[in-house]
């Protein structure tokens, strides 16, 4: 790095909890941050937005507990990564200006002569309301509103908080970090001139799938907070728009809101099956079962794609065959123009879609998204003396191959890729199953399963049992279904149509019952 080069610190809000409603500016500048500072309320998943070359800084605040660094240390840290030169990202729960204590810093950085920017987040006062069903303004209850922190001791002498104007001078307020000085608050705001009556709500984890809200008056709502044990972060919100929530309350009323669901999908193919879920509302935790990487020998398939126009049929059974074809196909110098010569049949439309993505369409696609199905489709099509090529995965299941040369057909089985089982994350699994919290695990493929009884080590079939009680179970396909069931195991939802989406719509179904 050169040493004249000049750095700079963007102050970036990440937004009240819900990774996707970080700004298109905010994770512009996380993709191109050489340093990332980023706070406790900061959602974990932003930073799958950094390079993995860039330095992960955790400096966390939490109330009650020891901080990470101290904001002095903190705000040093800034200056000394953009004096050395780097691009510095602080990413800041909420807003950086709204409580977030960013004007601080933004004057240290000026004092010091860095360079920096501030961009806005969606901040956790109207992430909050909204996410729990409260608009903080209507025009048939208020036209104001006024947001103030709750972390200070409003008792102390030099509080700058007026209380006998906010008490009655705005129609909502929003309480910031109030929850530990909650009666004190509440009883500042009767005191001066606020209707006992008057609705609240505290909303905590806003805008994620912890999210929890309890409703209450002025008078009740210290004792219902203490009831539900609701602790820090959390946000009051006070005024008559929150009796709207009855009606307008989306987030929490979503179908799978609260269900925590192990995806065990490999890593690249898991983001379909957890957008969908999570946008249902689960609480999804990858847990790869499967790790994809290229056979350690192409023999077999170069010897096949030098005589590919000898061929009447190539079949495609899964997305991972698809790819990695196509890498050898274009390594060996050749392309989708030498497809020209066998007709194509795929296992299902997400594989058909994959394959249209590089140029060629499938000629054949069965009514049931299975190896028998493909199978059957093809029986009807006539394979009798017919050249079949089936690029795949080092071990499949034989149902296909042996159908077809049953009937007369030439297969050749070209391996393209294998299924390993990823390092890691065994223990944290475990440990998911033991605490009880796990509502559903998915299964995508036969592969998945078996992967993920490996991860688990159960100790014997009851062992297994008693981490699996009570854990509703999805299965794509009913191959993928013989396998659990095969491991003692009972399978919970399967779709009509193996494919993802109806997975995702048969797991709504089976949770709106």
């Amino acid at each position: 790095m050169s040493k004249n080069r000049k750095g700079k610190v963007y102050l970036v809000g990440a937004g009240p909890g819900d990774p996707a409603l970080i700004t298109v500016r905010g994770k512009y500048l996380l993709e191109r941050a050489e340093v990332v500072v980023y706070d406790y309320l900061a959602s974990p998943k932003l930073l799958t937005h950094v390079s993995k070359d860039a330095e992960l800084i955790y400096a966390g605040k939490k109330g009650g507990v020891k901080h990470t660094h101290t904001q002095e240390e903190i705000n040093q840290m800034l200056v000394d990564a953009a004096e050395s030169g780097k691009t510095v990202v602080r990413l800041k729960g909420g807003d950086p200006f709204i409580f977030g204590r960013g004007g601080e810093e933004v004057e240290v950085l000026f004092d010091a002569g860095v360079d920096f920017e501030v961009v806005p987040g969606v901040t956790s006062a109207t992430a909050a309301a909204t996410y729990a069903g409260i608009p903080i303004t209507h025009r048939d209850y208020t036209a104001s509103v006024a947001f103030m922190t709750g972390h200070e001791d409003p008792t102390k002498p030099d509080s700058n908080i007026d209380w006998a104007k906010l008490a009655t001078g705005a129609g909502t307020l929003v309480v910031y970090m109030g929850i530990k000085n909650l009666p004190i608050i509440v009883d500042n705001l009767v005191s001066h001139g606020r209707d006992p009556k008057t609705p609240v709500a505290v909303v905590r984890w806003a805008s994620t799938p912890k999210q929890r809200t309890v409703v209450g008056t002025l008078e009740t709502i210290i004792d219902i907070v203490r009831e539900a044990g609701v602790r820090p972060p959390a946000l009051i919100i006070v005024g008559e728009v929150v009796t709207l929530r009855k009606k307008i309350d989306w987030f929490e009323k979503r179908p799978l809101f609260g269900k925590r669901i192990v995806v065990t999908r490999t890593r690249e193919q898991a983001s379909e099956l957890m957008a969908g879920l999570e946008e249902a509302g689960g609480n999804c935790v990858e847990y790869s079962t499967i790790k994809i990487e290229p056979v350690d020998s192409y023999e077999v398939l170069d010897g096949e794609l030098d005589r590919l126009e000898e061929y009447h049929w190539i079949l495609f059974t899964s997305l991972n065959a698809v790819k990695y074809f196509f890498e050898r196909l274009y390594a060996k110098g050749m392309d989708a123009r030498n497809m020209k010569g066998p007709c194509l049949a795929v296992v299902g439309k997400a594989t058909g879609d994959l394959l249209q993505e590089y140029g060629v369409r499938a000629d054949l696609l069965p009514e049931v998204f299975t190896g028998e199905g493909l199978a059957e489709s093809l029986l009807d099509q006539g394979v009798e003396g017919r050249n079949v090529l089936i690029p795949r995965a080092e071990k499949a299941r034989e149902i296909l191959p042996e159908t077809l040369r049953g009937a007369g057909a030439q297969v050749t089985v070209a391996p393209v890729y294998r299924n390993v089982s990823p390092e890691g994350k065994r223990e944290q699994l475990r440990a998911e199953l033991e605490s009880g919290k796990v509502d559903m695990v998915t299964f995508t493929s036969s592969s998945t399963v078996r992967n993920f009884l490996s991860m688990v080590d159960a100790e014997n079939d009851s062992d297994l049992k008693r981490l699996m009680h009570n854990v509703t179970i999805a299965a794509i396909g009913p191959i993928t279904a013989k396998t659990v069931t095969d491991n003692g195991l009972t399978v919970d939802i399967l779709p009509d149509v193996y494919t993802i989406p109806e997975m995702v719509h048969a797991v709504m179904e089976y949770y709106s019952m």
